[in-house]
């Protein structure tokens, strides 16, 4: 009998990549640390559901339009069964500005407005759909409480064979995919078996959230304000971020971020500060008036991981066959951009079509992996390291009193991401391409670096900027945070 693919990890990569597998007829074992999710309606069952091992599952979440374009094309049942439960589809074009150049050249993604949507979903929710949908599936087993603590190689040690758990049991894989997540356990199991180990790449963030979920009281379910970010309201400002997140059923996040080494913001973990921060912030506003909406859980903390991109997914070296990282045991990438389920379904869908196309296990079909994982996020890794780099610096500047750099661009050439958004705030074409790039439906160099997308964005410098609505400034903020000043 063939051994069945072994799915190290249940979460978004782990279970889109067994749904994957499946619907290609392959057998699937999923082999999960924590505890299975309640039963129960789908919006009650995802409030109940305890991740421990999953920390950043209670915070923040929503799927870009390159993850709905990926349930559109290959899981069409999951996305239908996640709107007929609550979740929601944000038509982003609702935030465009009203019109383009008519004088300039014509715009290339005119056509393509109907995939600039983004699912209004908690993680959780989502999450539990997928189990949902894979459980129920023939040829799949989920086993939970169940940790992995190393491979089996074959007698070459090029080539893996199984996994060891933790109490010893040693389960025969076809091959082995790791969705460990940040955790990337595939590392630490072939430095115990010996096998060398590249570099990783990786790129501070130097960020932490703060986050509270509410739900809308309002009958209508209307929101209590416009999302001028298309799928979230709110900005990411010069000394701190302030974002809402429609989610399912009524319910959505309101996330704050600011710097790691910031004392003056660590009162943001009291509820009174939270909604002092929130209330001042342009878009979030609305949101947080206890007429509209009511809280549903206390003000989460976490700090972020650093941008990686390991070397277990980047061509080069010599890689062990039969094993392979998706989502975030692959590349990790600032969450402030919100990417990271997207790349995760993305990466499981196209690694799953590999191995259905090329099944069998060896260097061929390592090296093919390898170069899909680097095709989809190496963009996203370079580009979240410089977007990291330059929010840090000048959250740090305005946090000391200096004078905020000049944000350079990410490559030569390349008009920095500040230029870009003031010319997109007047000019719907190149809306449209900044959009694209931060939904992750084209790269940053497909975009950006094209003659005509430069010269838009150089016209539109001529034009000076609208008043807009003004965040609060740093002293502004940190006088409403002081605690027994700010209601509740």
């Amino acid at each position: 009998m063939t051994a069945p693919a072994v799915i190290v990890g249940g979460s978004v990569a782990g279970l889109a990549t067994a749904l994957a597998l499946a619907e290609r007829g392959q057998a699937v074992r999923i082999l999960e640390r924590s505890a299975p999710p309640p039963d129960g309606p789908a919006a009650k069952a995802a409030e109940l559901w305890h991740r421990p091992t999953v920390p950043q599952a209670d915070h923040s979440h929503i799927l870009t339009s390159l993850g709905v374009r990926v349930l559109r094309r290959r899981a069409p049942r999951l996305l239908d069964t996640a709107l007929e439960e609550g979740a929601r589809l944000l038509d982003l074009t609702e935030a465009a500005p009203a019109a383009g150049d008519p004088c300039g050249p014509a715009d290339p993604w005119a056509a393509a407005d109907h995939e600039l949507t983004a699912l209004a979903v908690r993680r959780t929710f989502l999450e539990l759909l997928l189990h949902r949908a894979v459980r129920a599936l023939p040829g799949v087993t989920v086993e939970h409480g169940t940790a992995v603590r190393g491979l089996l190689l074959d007698p070459s040690r090029s080539r893996v064979t199984g996994v060891v758990t933790d109490d010893g049991t040693r389960i025969p894989a076809r091959f082995v995919v790791d969705a460990t997540g940040r955790k990337a356990a595939s590392l630490s199991w072939l430095s115990r078996a010996g096998i060398p180990l590249g570099e990783d790449l990786t790129g501070p963030t130097q960020l932490r959230c703060f986050t509270r979920f509410y739900r809308l009281t309002a009958p209508d379910g209307a929101l209590p304000g416009p999302l001028n970010r298309g799928n979230a309201a709110g900005g990411i400002w010069d000394h701190y971020a302030a974002v809402v997140h429609p989610a399912d059923n009524g319910t959505f996040a309101v996330a704050v971020g600011t710097p790691t080494a910031d004392p003056a913001t660590d009162v943001l973990r009291e509820p009174a500060a939270f909604t002092a921060a929130a209330r001042l912030s342009p878009y979030v506003t609305e949101w947080t008036d206890e007429r509209v909406a009511e809280p549903l859980t206390d003000v989460r903390a976490i700090s972020m991981p650093p941008n990686i991109l390991r070397s277990t997914a980047r061509p080069g070296r010599r890689q062990v066959a039969g094993l392979f990282p998706v989502g975030d045991a692959a590349c990790v990438t600032d969450p402030l951009f919100g990417r990271g389920m997207s790349l995760a379904l993305h990466h499981a869908f196209r690694l799953a079509e590999l191995l259905g196309a090329h099944p069998r296990v060896g260097e061929d079909q390592s090296e093919r992996a390898v170069r899909i994982a680097d095709e989809i996020h190496r963009p996203w890794y370079e580009q979240a390291v410089h977007d990291s780099f330059t929010r840090s610096r000048l959250w740090r500047a305005r946090a000391e009193g200096g004078t905020p750099p000049p944000v350079p661009p990410a490559a030569p050439g390349r008009p920095a991401l500040p230029e870009v958004a003031r010319a997109a705030a007047a000019d719907r074409t190149v809306w449209r391409g900044l959009v694209r790039v931060l939904m992750g439906l084209n790269t940053p160099a497909e975009v950006f670096d094209t003659a005509a997308f430069r010269d838009r964005v150089r016209a539109a410098a001529s034009h000076p900027a609208g008043p807009g609505r003004r965040p609060p400034s740093r002293a502004e903020l940190l006088a409403a945070l002081t605690p027994g000043e700010v209601p509740r």
